[in-house]
């Protein structure tokens, strides 16, 4: 079964659900001449736990790795506040083996990497600009309602909290402190936020990806 499914382009990775002549099957499955076969994406937002024979259940607290070209696009889903690795330096099997030891869905725009037998869970990413990326994943994994801005840090990945100004008022520009009061630092790698144009830009877009799943 897993031969026929990838003989058509597509990652096992991106199959939850199997039927043959309407019956749930996995994908060491030995096929026959006249079997009815059907094959569903990841059911994400529905738990199909006790029909599948691919997965244990649904992944409602997703967390991704991402692959070397996608480093733009793991900013944006950390901005959405969801737990994202990357690094420039992961090979292939550096991603695949985090993402099976942690349950972290594979983002990639190779499909070749999907492919492999030990690959647990994995999308290919279908658009090439980072905006329409990122709407593309919250989409298909239906993550509207768990997206909770700016919590991470957009570098690495850490969480963020608010501080004080006065204990970061030596590591600031004489502009930022004269304009700005509110202060987020990453508990991981110290980098100091503030709500400036940059986050006015991001929390736009983030805002209309929500308003999304309003009007659906």
């Amino acid at each position: 079964m897993k031969d026929i499914i990838e003989s058509q382009g597509v990652p096992h990775s991106e199959v939850d659900l199997i039927l043959v002549n309407g019956q749930s099957a996995d994908f060491s499955q030995i096929t026959h001449n006249g079997d009815q076969i059907s094959v569903y994406p990841e059911f994400e937002s529905l738990d199909i736990s006790g029909v599948t024979r691919l997965k244990n259940r649904p992944l409602r607290d997703p967390k991704f790795i991402l692959d070397v070209h996608l480093g733009r696009l793991a900013r944006y889903l950390r901005a959405m506040g969801f737990d994202t690795l990357y690094q420039n330096d992961y090979s292939d099997d550096d991603i695949v083996e985090i993402s099976n030891l942690e349950k972290r869905i594979i983002l990639t725009r190779d499909k070749g990497i999907l492919m492999r037998n030990a690959v647990q869970r994995g999308y290919w990413i279908r658009n090439i600009k980072v905006k329409e990326q990122a709407v593309e994943i919250v989409r298909k994994f239906d993550l509207y309602n768990l997206i909770s801005p700016f919590k991470r840090c957009m570098e690495c990945n850490g969480l963020i909290k608010q501080v004080s100004k006065e204990s970061v008022l030596e590591h600031l520009e004489f502009k930022t402190k004269e304009y700005f009061d509110q202060f987020f630092r990453c508990t991981v790698c110290h980098k100091i936020y503030w709500k400036g144009s940059h986050y006015d830009k991001m929390n736009q877009f983030i805002t209309r990806i929500i308003k999304e799943k309003q009007h659906k």
